[in-house]
């Protein structure tokens, strides 16, 4: 917890995608466990990773995906796979945030944090398991060269992408991490964001938002949320809301409106995980607190550790 809350905690122009780069490679280096990649700009490109792309074009930083793979048992044994977003400074890009606040942005890397305080966590505990972690970083800020409210792109996956506004790019940079992670051959795939507004009005700052295709995994993660004290709550991953993304210049558009805004961003992310057992946690209200406290809160590490140490005792 004290890993992600200090990198929580650092600022934009000091935490920046290279920076969360070296961090994960220093925990490589301190725990032979764990082997770190780092790939840049021309490789994500290579690997095509459109929609990843699109969303650090305003910036003068360097993108990086980064991925630490902890081996705790046999290689034969499936991955669990967390998905950290790391999106280092978060102004909206082109459809800008009120100013106010907006320094706030800086915990917008909290779900990457999580998972790099994770992968500490299981390294010192040595836990018979195998966990990979992928952090798509970058920013996100406006520029002559930033993406545009309209603008189409084609993921990963070779699903094309209408985006209409900017400052749903967490979900942009997270789909194309998803399909990736299919290369681990993934037991699991678990992705961690401060993803939407809308998840703070709807839980507040005590409950993270919980998504899920498989129940039986959400009931996993609802437990050990409950063991460590840091909970979350399940919301619907249904059919019904799909619809709200369909776009009439691309295979989806990457908002779907104020309603159910929180639902909608998950509806977007399953659409990209559909190989294997996923889910989501939208931690916008649970990974930093604002006002006199304001700071990062290290969640959800014990929710993440405790479900994975679940895992290796059942193994």
């Amino acid at each position: 917890m004290e890993l992600a809350k200090t990198l929580g905690n650092l600022p934009g122009n000091v935490c920046t995608p290279t920076y969360l780069a070296a961090k994960a490679t220093a925990l490589g280096k301190a725990h032979k466990s764990i082997k770190t990649t780092v790939l840049g700009e021309k490789d994500i490109q290579k690997l095509g990773m459109g929609s990843f792309l699109s969303v650090t074009q305003g910036s003068e930083q360097p993108a990086k995906l980064i991925t630490l793979e902890y081996h705790g048992t046999d290689k034969k044994h499936k991955p669990v796979v967390l998905v950290g977003k790391g999106i280092t400074f978060d102004s909206g890009g082109i459809s800008l945030k009120p100013g106010a606040d907006m320094d706030e942005m800086k915990y917008d890397m909290c779900g990457a944090a999580s998972v790099l305080g994770t992968m500490q966590a299981i390294a010192e505990m040595s836990l018979k398991l195998n966990v990979v972690g992928v952090i798509p970083a970058c920013e996100n800020l406006p520029s002559g060269r930033a993406t545009k409210p309209g603008d189409i792109v084609t993921s990963m996956s070779g699903q094309t992408i209408e985006i209409l506004n900017t400052d749903a790019e967490g979900r942009l940079i997270l789909c194309d991490a998803l399909t990736y992670s299919k290369k681990f051959n993934p037991d699991t795939v678990i992705d961690i964001a401060t993803l939407t507004g809308a998840c703070v009005i709807a839980l507040g700052h005590v409950a993270s938002g919980l998504f899920s295709n498989e129940d039986k995994l959400a009931q996993e993660l609802l437990a050990a949320g409950e063991q460590a004290h840091d909970r979350a709550w399940q919301l619907p991953l249904w059919e019904d809301y799909q619809p709200l993304l369909d776009s009439n210049f691309a295979d989806m558009q990457n908002i779907g409106g104020r309603a159910g805004g929180t639902i909608t961003a998950a509806c977007f992310l399953s659409r990209f995980t559909k190989d294997y057992r996923w889910a989501h946690l939208d931690i916008a209200g649970t990974a930093n607190k604002s006002g006199k406290e304001k700071g990062a809160t290290g969640r959800p590490v014990p929710l993440l550790t405790q479900y994975l140490i679940n895992r290796a005792q059942k193994s």
